[in-house]
């Protein structure tokens, strides 16, 4: 936990995962909110994602105490109430709005955190958001009870593909679009993630900043540097998140799609108090393009797709229209 007890902090760890064999996905979040003017407290969050039938789809967020959310150390293991997450298990439980879900879940963490940004970013206050994942590929063992459905993950297939994140700062960017996949049907070791955020200072919004990370075919492209910015694109709509970068000798592209039904709104509140809306689908369409330059030509050499496996979202300071399902709040 970055938390020092002081005001204008916000803290987020999430899992993100699916069950191939059920089509669905899950985006599990342990969250605490400092804010600037008023109490500390906590939120638990649960959203289940039915590609196959999205009128069963459904989220859920419950408000508790601060003093109700613990960290401890070596081992180290967060704990919000009943529910928990370790450095390789999660387990909880949420009930309201006419739904429930029980989780309780295991998963081989990874041999190295994965950092999104420059190194120089985490240590400057120039970054209002930090984020990085602790297990960015990682395979999920254990049973989720939706609506008294129970859905066992794992089997014979090595783990339910996924991954866990931890985020912390003062404020959200003013936009952004987020995507992961690790599910790729072509090649199970290929990996997607990538993240593009405008940030505002003062007045002005500034212009749209990617970083993308892909690992494919044997190869890894990690484009994360300040002076690579150029290099990248990143843009979204209702639905749609497409991401590319180009360097003299290879290009990537990746585009994650959904149908509207299939995203849900969650309302954030910076700690200043300024809302966020954020779009997010755990069931979405993943592809992912690479492209090699052969003499004046670009040629394909990879082209991997994972229909409903793919993990993205996208934000900004207004709610999307387009998207009628959002978290209820429950007691």
């Amino acid at each position: 936990m970055r938390w020092d007890g002081r005001p204008g902090h916000y803290e987020v760890w999430y899992l993100t995962l699916n069950d191939r064999a059920t089509r669905t996905g899950f985006w599990i979040r342990y969250t605490m909110e400092a804010p600037a003017a008023g109490e500390a407290h906590a939120e638990l969050w649960f959203a289940f994602f039915d590609r196959a039938d999205a009128r069963k789809s459904f989220a859920l967020r419950r408000r508790t105490p601060i003093a109700a959310f613990v960290e401890t150390r070596d081992p180290w293991r967060l704990a919000l109430g009943d529910a928990s997450l370790t450095h390789g298990a999660a387990a909880g439980a949420i009930e309201g709005a006419g739904h429930a879900a029980r989780w309780e879940l295991a998963f081989q963490p990874g041999a190295e955190t994965f950092r999104h940004l420059p190194d120089a970013l985490y240590r400057s206050p120039l970054a209002q958001t930090k984020v990085l994942s602790p297990s960015l590929q990682a395979r999920f063992r254990g049973r989720i009870v939706v609506d008294g459905r129970t859905i066992e993950l794992g089997g014979d297939l090595g783990g339910e593909p996924g991954c866990q994140t931890h985020l912390w700062g003062r404020k959200h960017a003013h936009a952004w679009a987020w995507a992961h996949c690790g599910a790729f049907r072509e090649d199970e070791g290929a990996v997607v993630e990538a993240v593009t955020a405008r940030l505002r200072r003062g007045p002005v919004v500034l212009p749209p900043l990617t970083v993308l990370y892909v690992r494919a075919g044997g190869e890894e492209h990690h484009f994360r540097s300040l002076w690579q910015a150029p290099l990248l694109r990143g843009a979204w709509e209702t639905g749609r998140y497409r991401v590319s970068a180009r360097t003299a000798r290879a290009r990537v592209e990746a585009e994650f799609t959904c149908r509207p039904e299939d995203l849900v709104r969650a309302d954030y509140r910076d700690p200043d108090g300024e809302p966020s809306f954020c779009m997010n689908s755990e069931v979405a369409d993943a592809r992912l393009v690479i492209l090699r330059r052969d003499g004046f030509r670009w040629r394909e050499v990879v082209h991997l797709t994972a229909p409903g496996l793919g993990h993205f979202e996208y934000a900004a300071r207004e709610a999307d229209p387009h998207v009628e399902r959002a978290f209820a709040s429950v007691p």
